[in-house]
């Protein structure tokens, strides 16, 4: 028997973005294969008739679907799709205990519940159903994608790989078995001393307050995340973060072994002004290598724009969603 955990979902609008008058909103939950409940925004465009096409939104790792994953849901909404922006297993309004792990297994599979989810929705068509998976998400997106063959669309948007940061450091600057031997060595040790205490200790969310020798994509984060901007109380990078171990599992479990063999359609987005966009070009890169269809994989670099101004626009307006709306259109026909 599938049995769903009690959930306390906030019935009130506490987004980081306002509400639109053009799609109805409600909260749902489902079930992933491992028991845990999640929790979901859905977003239906109003006066909608017949079947609809529908997509699973989530990300940045670390942040809730109050922040920009709602904000695009509620977008793609607007344009005529239902859409659902979800909290992954063991954070925001989700269940799961222990509090704030991430798993590449368990994450990937939080996306497949969702395409669960989507493919038994009586107002949506099982045969058009896609996901968007931003910053950490875009990599779990990806993953997803490879094994997910219900998937006909998928958007990677400003993403990052989360097992080659883990594993090699930002711009692979830890990239070495003795750096990765100290990272293993002090996770042991963190383990141990957590079940010593009783709890396990916080990393810390975005730095605050901010050093004034901060760099340029520490800042990025800072005014999103410690802003009025993006800033919720749900939000991990807004507040105390991962667990020190949360993240341990990634350090060997590369996430986009497969990914050329990815046969639906793939947009990897990125900012080409992005302290990430390394991830994007080099994910897209590997995608196409070797794979057999490659004529519905497409690359797209927004100039001029951060890492975070594809969270929710920045001041430049910069996410493209008529060119998401039109990229899922053709790709679902």
């Amino acid at each position: 028997m599938i049995r769903k955990e009690e959930l306390k979902l906030t019935q009130e609008w506490d987004k980081t973005f306002p509400k639109s008058d053009k799609v109805e909103h409600t909260k749902v939950t489902f079930v992933n294969r491992y028991g845990i409940t999640l929790a979901a925004d859905q977003y239906v465009p109003k006066n909608a008739e017949g079947k609809l096409p529908a997509i699973a939104v989530s990300g940045p790792f670390g942040a809730v679907k109050e922040q920009c994953s709602g904000l695009y849901a509620q977008t793609m909404a607007e344009k005529g799709f239902l859409s659902i922006a979800f909290d992954p297993s063991f954070t925001g309004e989700s269940g799961g205990n222990v509090r704030y792990m991430a798993s590449p297994d368990i994450n990937t599979e939080d996306f497949m519940a969702a395409v669960d989810y989507l493919s038994l929705n009586e107002k949506v068509d099982p045969e058009r159903i896609g996901i968007i998976g931003i910053c950490g998400w875009g990599g779990m997106a990806l993953n997803t994608a490879a094994l997910d063959t219900r998937v006909k669309a998928t958007v990677a948007s400003t993403m990052y790989d989360m097992t080659r940061v883990n594993a090699n450091g930002y711009f692979d600057s830890e990239d070495s078995e003795e750096a990765r031997y100290a990272k293993k060595a002090a996770m042991c040790a963190q383990r141990l001393e957590d079940l010593r205490n009783g709890e396990y200790k916080l990393g810390g969310g975005v730095v605050d307050p901010l050093p004034e020798d901060a760099p340029y994509f520490v800042r990025d984060y800072y005014d999103y995340y410690k802003t009025p901007r993006g800033y919720h109380a749900r939000s991990l990078n807004s507040n105390g973060g991962w667990n020190v171990i949360g993240c341990e599992s990634f350090i060997n479990q590369p996430i986009l072994k497969y990914s050329n063999e990815i046969r639906s359609a793939v947009m990897v987005l990125h900012g080409d002004a992005a302290h990430s966009c390394y991830f994007g070009k080099d994910a897209f890169a590997n995608m196409v290598n070797g794979n057999k269809y490659t004529d519905n994989k497409e690359l797209v670099l927004i100039p001029g724009a951060s890492h975070t101004d594809l969270y929710d626009g920045g001041e430049k307006n910069a996410i493209p969603f008529d060119r998401l709306a039109a990229f899922f259109t053709k790709h679902f026909n």
